[in-house]
């Protein structure tokens, strides 16, 4: 693949908030590249000297858990179909009182064969019913934007659990594990691997990343020039894939084409992990687990965190298939919703029966290249 690079800013100064959907997208990423090539080491050496550097929380509520009301339903080893619920966070420093929500959403489906991986990216402003949640007093609603379920179920933990409740209404599914990862996690996993090579397919102009005449961050609303990463394939340092992946205003289909370029960076996280020998030099993956670690919350569901990465050795960058949820664009009242189209019921279908590699085929308009 052909890049190039991007002008960099002086990094000086760059924009602080935490970008809700880098605590999604790394997630699943850590999850293959740490165990790509695991015949580095035995599992049981792997659990010793990793399990501590995650940490693990129940993120699942048993509503939404597979095997949730019966604990003998679950799985004691790694067996597919899998559907994990991987989830960003957006802290709303600026509006405290505004809560927090779920800005970026995404269902990793992997099928019975443990071999590929399909991302469905699911839109924050869908309209669905949010189940009551009596742990915060949410006495529930039957028409609300999905990304509000996480900021109902009191952020955190809680978020989790009822953010993953109205996905299983919705869909059909209980999940096999969830995870969240923080911004530093992100930033530090890419600083690692020396940034990442990303493909986009339209020209891109950053409403958060600016620079004065000297080259300086400046925010554009304050006068800065906007910086602007022209369709094509570049080489991107962490701070730049972060503001490149945050932006949706400046695209032609707003959040719809901000999921095809989240999804386009897992791929190119994973690509440049393999370039870099992370699935065959130790010491190298040895360091990226340490400081994937750092940053991850996971709920794996009972599976060790070992026999988890070792049964999903199979997936590779190369069998990635990014989903779009069939959905249009609705002003429902006075309020902006995305709201399920026909087609999205037999997506729904087809995760629940692990039939996604034949409606990917019958349904390419909600496919995306990855």
């Amino acid at each position: 693949m052909s890049t190039k690079p991007i002008k960099k800013a002086n990094k000086r100064k760059l924009p602080g908030r935490d970008p809700a959907w880098a605590k999604a997208l790394i997630v699943f990423g850590a999850v293959i590249v740490l165990i790509a090539g695991t015949a580095l080491a035995g599992t049981q050496i792997l659990e010793r000297r990793y399990s501590g550097s995650v940490h693990q929380e129940t993120l699942l509520g048993d509503n939404s858990r597979v095997g949730g009301e019966n604990p003998e339903e679950r799985h004691s080893e790694v067996k597919g179909p899998l559907n994990f619920l991987l989830l960003g966070s957006d802290e709303r420093a600026l509006d405290p009182e505004d809560g927090q929500r779920s800005d970026s959403i995404i269902i990793v489906h992997i099928p019975a064969s443990l071999d590929r991986a399909y991302l469905l990216s699911i839109p924050r402003d869908l309209r669905v019913a949010i189940p009551a949640f009596p742990a915060t007093g949410f006495d529930g609603s039957s028409h609300e934007k999905i990304n509000g379920a996480f900021q109902h179920g009191g952020g955190g933990k809680g978020g989790v659990q009822l953010l993953a409740e109205t996905l299983t209404n919705v869909l059909g599914i209980r999940f096999d594990g969830a995870a969240i990862v923080n911004f530093d996690g992100f930033k530090a996993a890419v600083d690692l691997l020396g940034g990442v090579d990303m493909c986009i397919d339209q020209r891109v102009t950053s409403i958060h990343l600016g620079y004065d005449e000297n080259g300086n961050y400046k925010d554009p609303t304050k006068g800065g020039r906007p910086a602007v990463y022209e369709a094509g394939c570049h080489h991107l340092e962490s701070w730049q894939a972060l503001d490149l992946v945050r932006q949706r205003k400046s695209l032609a289909n707003g959040d719809f084409d901000r999921q095809k370029n989240q999804q386009k960076f897992i791929r190119a996280l994973l690509d440049k992990a393999q370039t870099k020998d992370l699935t065959t030099n130790p010491i190298a993956l040895d360091k990226f687990i340490r400081v994937i670690g750092q940053a991850l919350t996971v709920d794996t569901n009972g599976v060790s965190l070992a026999d988890l990465m070792f049964g999903l050795r199979k997936v590779s960058p190369n069998n990635l298939v990014g989903l779009q949820v069939p959905s249009e664009s609705q002003d429902i009242g006075g309020i902006s919703y995305v709201v399920a189209l026909t087609e999205a019921e037999t997506l729904y279908s087809a995760m629940r029966e692990d039939r996604l590699d034949s409606w990917a085929v019958e349904n390419p308009t909600w496919v995306n290249h990855m």
